[in-house]
């Protein structure tokens, strides 16, 4: 069966899962303020700024069988977090509500931010959330917004994304930085390609009518110190460190997400650890080709 997903927010998240979907058949539409970036991708490009966007018609967005929600914020502010995230979802709710078809269900891509933990606790989809930041707590409003309405809804709550462009880790590594053996940071990682694979795989569980809850963590399957993801890096790159980098306070968490809710789906990994997801960004961003020249 064809499906019509609609992508909200159809950035880079966006456009590697359109193109997903759209070689198994499905139609994409991809809903971003400029559409641009959407030219030759095989997505239906629909330009809308979330901003404009009014309850109360019906018309401003199409009737789909899935909607994703993976707006990102245009600056690290309170006001504008307000508006990508609860303002933005809840305006985009009140409109697919209305139509004569609403979706099966709404996905929200979210982020880990909403834990506050900062010992290394282990974290999963029942652990309080009790964000320290603006940004976590804002998030925990969109997610409250979407599992308390009427229309079906699955929050996702992504780790530490990366991949081919999000490499400003391996620049940090190749300039001689590494983080601190201590305090112990743990860092929870998780691929572009397994964010976009898991929005994928849980499409297709609810088409096989396997239910779905109403929240999911998704990250890899190796919480591990940022220090030793850094220090793998290097070990790669064959670079000497010279500079310790301190977390700022103000930033400063430390948890270990578990997964096995999600793996517990039959969604496999497709870059289980940040070994085999960072050996994908080296080799495809010609890191490695760089450092043996």
């Amino acid at each position: 069966m064809t499906l019509t997903v609609l992508i909200i927010g159809c950035g880079d998240i966006g456009i590697t899962l359109g193109r997903e979907l759209l070689s198994e058949g499905h139609r994409v539409i991809g809903v971003r303020r400029h559409v641009d970036a959407l030219q030759d991708t095989g997505i239906e490009p629909l330009a809308l700024d979330l901003n404009e966007l009014e309850d109360a018609d019906a018309k401003a967005l199409p009737e789909a069988d899935y909607v994703i929600y993976t707006v990102s914020a245009d600056h690290f502010e309170e006001s504008a977090y307000q508006s990508a995230y609860p303002e933005g979802l809840k305006r985009v709710l009140s409109v697919m509500e209305q139509h004569a078809t609403p979706p099966r269900r709404v996905f929200f891509v979210s982020s880990t931010s909403v834990y506050g933990q900062q010992e290394g606790e282990v974290v999963n989809e029942e652990s309080p959330t009790e964000p320290t930041s603006f940004s976590g707590t804002l998030m925990c409003e969109a997610e409250q917004a979407l599992i308390n309405h009427p229309l079906p809804g699955t929050v996702v709550r992504f780790s530490g994304i990366y991949g081919p462009g999000r490499d400003r880790l391996i620049h940090q590594v190749a300039e001689g930085r590494i983080a601190a053996v201590t305090p112990v940071i743990y860092s929870n990682r998780i691929h572009r390609d397994d964010c976009t694979g898991i929005l994928a795989h849980l499409i297709h569980c609810q088409e096989n009518s396997q239910p779905l809850a109403d929240l999911y963590l998704g990250s890899d399957c190796e919480p591990v110190t940022m220090h030793n993801v850094m220090d793998w890096i290097a070990q790669q790159l064959k670079v000497t460190s010279t500079d310790t980098m301190q977390s700022p306070l103000r930033r400063r968490t430390s948890k270990r997400c578990d997964n096995r809710r999600i793996l517990e789906t039959g969604y496999q990994f497709r870059y289980p650890t940040f070994r085999e997801g960072y050996a994908q960004v080296l080799k495809k961003g010609g890191f490695w080709r760089v450092q043996k020249a």
